[in-house]
């Protein structure tokens, strides 16, 4: 068995200003399915991929199946079967189909198309990743990965030229049908299904494919993405499928916090693999400064139809302003609300951790309702400034993770956000006045209640200072003033220690305010006397 020419796999992403890169294209004015081929993307052993378009739609990567492929009804009839499973599959790290016609004089397989760069060619330019970038480029590669098996489906070519780069973000391609791949006419040309250096050695050996098999391709392609170079070496196919086979990899170089991972995921033995969600938990636990010990898993046996090549993607929008669906069911694109939340997603914390951050957090609540206690208009004045300046940063930071993930971090990012900090400033205002608006609601809701009540003005202030907390920290929009504090609170409560520090300073100072509210009285500035005093509301005189 033989494997493909290098030059016959496909890479689908951006080249010297062309789509693809490629030379040549198909002939002018060739339509295909109703879309007309524009530009020819690259090919593999199952077909020819084109940039493909119908007037007024988005443009998709189209594969145009190879003859011997679909060359009678029964392998059509495979065809149409893989794609049906393959369009279950949904995720905003793959590229999804968004039509085929396996029936038709010329059969096809179109996906979305992206129009960035494949990793092999990003590590080229950009050089390999580290830190944050790799964690998160594991991350959502995993997370692709599971999208595709949840449906019973094997990638079974996770390799880098087979994962674009959407800015930061990985978008896995080419995956599905294998069971047409594996087709016996195909096999008997000498074509290797697989790419050495990124084949798991139980498929060298002879054995099906499994959920373990993309695990070996997942960490194979983690490391070239982290090393700039393949973890099995260069040279002859043979050698490197021999050194697979063997488990003689190199990953020097690779990022020490990375490196137990990755070393686990290329076991020779498919049963030393972790799952998938193993996989993900450790990253979690990684991005959240405590990495784990690696577990090794048992058997993955879950029953899951091998597949392997399809087409390509197009560009997934970041902006849920301008998104709009290119076909059929195809999800919209979604942005998260503060920049770093949304390049790396706040991992799920332990029990533990998520006590001592609401143990934290309303202990700055009491600060704040201590303050309220002994001077209202000011606190409430300062709060609400707070609010606006938060929530304007939170949109900055939005912004320059949108463009990240279009084309990257620049050298630029940082002067960009000071000159268009004016904008968001004045972008946020609506949306801090209806929170505004909303706590001081409930403001007046908690006075009448305290009013019925009789309560004194310190036990009434005190319970006011409650409500309006929770308005601003729980009212509409707040979540772009709750992200930006997450940043301060959460890396305290990570670890006991700090925690219990910040715990105790918190809330020593909300005891000290409470003390002077009581020994000073409430300071009404600007004010000289507390509202309605003319009035003299029983227990408040």
């Amino acid at each position: 068995m033989t494997t493909a020419p290098r030059s016959a796999e496909p890479h689908y992403g951006r080249s010297n200003g062309r789509p693809g890169g490629h030379q040549g294209g198909p002939p002018p004015g060739l339509v295909v399915g109703g879309y007309e081929l524009r530009a020819r993307l690259g090919e593999g052993g199952m077909g020819v991929v084109h940039l493909g378009q119908r007037p007024g739609e988005q443009p998709v990567a189209i594969k145009v199946l190879r003859p011997h492929i679909v060359g009678d009804d029964e392998a059509r009839q495979r065809l149409a079967r893989e794609v049906n499973s393959l369009t279950r599959i949904r995720s905003r790290r793959i590229a999804e189909i968004v039509d085929a016609d396996p029936w038709g004089e010329i059969p096809f397989v179109a996906t979305r198309y992206v129009p960035g760069l494949s990793l092999h060619d990003h590590v080229q330019q950009e050089g390999s990743l580290t830190g944050a970038d790799l964690t998160w480029f594991a991350d959502c590669l995993a997370e692709a990965l599971e999208a595709v098996h949840s449906v019973g489906v094997l990638h079974r070519d996770v390799k880098p030229s087979n994962v674009l780069m959407e800015g930061r973000t990985p978008i896995l391609i080419d995956f599905g049908l294998a069971r047409v791949a594996d087709d016996s006419r195909l096999t008997m040309t000498g074509w290797l299904l697989g790419t050495p250096g990124y084949l798991a050695p139980e498929i060298l050996h002879g054995e099906d494919a499994t959920a373990a098999s993309d695990i070996h391709s997942w960490a194979a392609t983690v490391a070239y993405a982290g090393m700039g170079r393949a973890p099995f070496g260069r040279g002859p196919s043979m050698a490197i499928l021999d050194r697979v086979r063997r488990g003689e990899h190199d990953l020097t170089g690779l990022d020490a916090a990375m490196l137990p991972l990755v070393e686990e995921a290329l076991h020779p033995r498919p049963s030393a693999r972790p799952p998938l969600t193993e996989i993900r938990e450790w990253l979690a636990s990684l991005r959240e400064g405590s990495p784990r010990v690696v577990p090794t898993s048992a058997p993955i046996t879950a029953p899951i139809l091998v597949t392997s090549r399809v087409t390509h993607p197009f560009m997934e929008p970041t902006d849920p302003a301008t998104t709009v669906p290119i076909a059929r069911d195809v999800p919209d694109g979604t942005t998260e609300a503060f920049a770093t939340a949304a390049e790396h997603p706040r991992p799920q914390a332990g029990r533990s951790e998520r006590l001592r951050r609401s143990v934290l957090v309303l202990g700055g609540a009491a600060v704040v309702t201590a303050v309220v206690t002994l001077a209202p208009y000011v606190t409430v004045t300062v709060c609400v400034i707070a609010a606006w300046l938060l929530r304007s940063t939170s949109m900055a930071a939005s912004a320059v993770s949108n463009r990240r993930r279009v084309r990257g971090a620049k050298w630029y990012d940082s002067v960009q956000v000071l000159l268009s900090a004016p904008w968001h400033l004045s972008r946020s205002i609506p949306g801090t006045v209806l929170l505004v608006l909303w706590s001081l609601g409930v403001v007046v809701a908690f006075a009448l209640c305290c009013f019925a009540a009789s309560l004194s003005l310190q036990a009434s202030l005190a319970v006011v200072g409650i409500g309006f907390t929770a308005a601003m920290w729980w009212g509409p929009g707040a979540e772009r003033v709750r992200a930006p504090l997450h940043r301060v609170v959460d890396p305290v409560a990570r670890k006991p220690v700090p925690w219990l520090l910040a715990t105790l300073l918190v809330l020593a100072g909300a005891a000290f305010l409470h003390e002077a509210a009581v020994s000073t009285g409430t300071d009404w500035t600007p004010e000289d006397r507390p509202p309605f005093s003319d009035v003299r509301l029983p227990g408040w005189l």
